[in-house]
């Protein structure tokens, strides 16, 4: 799957993949240390607002679940014109009522907003851009979720047997049925030794990975 620059909606997977994807490598990553660090916090990981991923320097973006088959996708990469495009993009042109346009607009106001992609009735969208814009950042900053191969090779250093485990991983996360066992028995730490898996557990908690506790969560 390739990403068009500037992106095209067209260019996202389903967003329940994307997720899956991005939450995967946010659970295996999680420690108790970086719950702690909040506002500060960079790297990939998960909490009450979304997904999230912040290289404290060319690239921040968050995903986030807006109801019952809604999601919203924004960021930004260096490598977007949108803001300094003459006219600036209006990035928030025909976008649905439910967006958090609150922040939207505060990262607008600091210049901090690259573009902004929303899910609803079965289809991606964004704002109208001009025809001479060169790119939106989705590329660069999206590529390593979107690309099944890259969100792969994301987990290299963080798995038991480096490739098998990392598929293993993947497959049940796509499919919902990632569990703490699984967890378990395929991650280790990016020092070699035993992982964080109180913390692992929460971020799975939160990502909605393990479907079946998810439900069982759900019964009275």
């Amino acid at each position: 799957m390739t990403i068009h620059r500037p992106g095209r909606p067209g260019d996202l997977p389903d967003p329940g993949l994307l997720w899956a994807r991005w939450a995967l490598n946010a659970v295996v990553r999680a420690t108790t240390a970086a719950e702690q660090e909040g506002v500060h916090r960079t790297g990939v990981w998960i909490d009450a607002e979304g997904l999230h991923l912040d290289d404290c320097g060319c690239t921040w973006w968050t995903f986030s679940r807006m109801g019952e088959g809604r999601y919203v996708l924004f960021g930004e990469d260096e490598s977007s014109a949108c803001k300094w495009h003459e006219p600036p993009v209006d990035m928030l042109a025909g976008g649905p009522g439910w967006l958090p346009y609150e922040e939207l607009r505060d990262r607008l106001s600091g210049c901090e907003l690259g573009c902004v992609y929303w899910y609803e009735d079965g289809a991606w969208a964004r704002a109208p851009y001009p025809g001479d814009l060169d790119d939106d950042g989705l590329d660069c900053g999206m590529s390593r979720f979107v690309e099944r191969g890259e969100a792969l090779g994301l987990l290299a250093d963080l798995v038991a047997y480096d490739r098998p485990a990392a598929e293993i991983l993947m497959g049940a996360a796509e499919e919902g049925r990632l569990t703490p066992d699984l967890l378990a028995a395929h991650v280790v730490a990016e020092d070699r030794g035993d992982p964080d898996l109180p913390a692992m557990v929460r971020a799975l908690r939160m990502s909605g990975l393990d479907r079946a506790a998810a439900e069982g969560q759900l019964q009275p």
